[in-house]
């Protein structure tokens, strides 16, 4: 049962690390259109990490207290903490590509407000 659970994890971080490297492939290319597509996805697939984290958690408590020695399950969730991982740094990769982009919109729009006193739009009647 723990294994699946665990099996279960290392599925979606595989999912959500292909997702975050078409978003990456996607920001070099300047494919908006495909990055918002995915991001109803990528909210529903780490939410289920979440969830199933949480489930782990749960099976590994009962598991402890039933006097199991979780100890067997190590490697299966060395793997894990593994996928996890990868998907940390690319996850920080991604942000190190976007970041300086928001900084940029963000400047401009800085720019433009200032010169217009403060509104991004100056109107006049």
């Amino acid at each position: 049962m723990i294994e699946n659970q665990v099996d279960k994890m290392i599925n979606i971080a595989i999912l959500l690390k292909e997702a975050i490297n078409a978003d990456i492939e996607d920001v070099k290319a300047a494919n908006h259109e495909k990055l918002l597509e995915r991001n109803d996805v990528k909210l529903e697939l780490m939410q289920n990490i979440s969830d199933s984290h949480t489930e782990l958690n749960n099976l590994l408590s009962q598991a402890m207290q039933n006097g199991e020695d979780i100890n067997k399950y190590r490697s299966c969730v060395d793997n894990l903490e593994e996928h996890l991982k990868e998907l940390y740094d690319l996850n920080g990769k991604l942000a190190s590509i976007v970041l300086p982009v928001k900084q940029m919109y963000k400047q401009i729009i800085d720019d433009i407000s200032a010169i217009n006193g403060g509104s991004l739009f100056e109107v006049s009647a």
